[in-house]
């Protein structure tokens, strides 16, 4: 058995909740924060706020066309 089969057949046992730690720390590990994701994030922000967005309803009638388009 290879020791990515046992990781995995081990975090298939883990409750729920520490699946979501591990997704969580995973997440930081190979994506970390840099200067300028948080830049985007803030710009992402400041459109937001000041452009409005889609709402959620309109996001579900079209992301099928959306993402095949």
């Amino acid at each position: 058995m290879s020791t990515m089969t046992e990781i995995e057949a081990a975090i298939e046992r883990l409750p729920a909740d520490a699946q979501h730690q591990l997704a969580a720390w995973l997440e930081l590990k190979l994506w970390p924060e840099t200067p300028a994701m948080l830049a985007a994030i803030d710009e992402a922000e400041r459109s937001l706020a000041d452009e409005g967005g889609v709402p959620a309803e309109d996001v579900r009638k079209n992301l099928r066309q959306w993402i095949t388009a």
